[in-house]
């Protein structure tokens, strides 16, 4: 019986522990903050069509 009660509580702490490191690994990500404020230079090659340039 105590062995039983144990297990299902680990296996909720490892339940609970996976999805709070998903929650916080998805929230810390940080933003593309080097593309944010950036003036992006037009390249008109296939018609009127304004594409930014490839970057390489």
């Amino acid at each position: 019986m105590l062995a039983r009660r144990f297990t299902i509580v680990c296996l909720l702490t490892a339940l609970f522990g996976l999805m709070f490191a998903t929650l916080v690994a998805e929230v810390s990500r940080p933003a593309r903050s080097w593309d944010i404020g950036n003036v992006v230079p037009c390249v008109f090659e296939e018609g009127l069509t304004c594409k930014p340039p490839l970057r390489k």
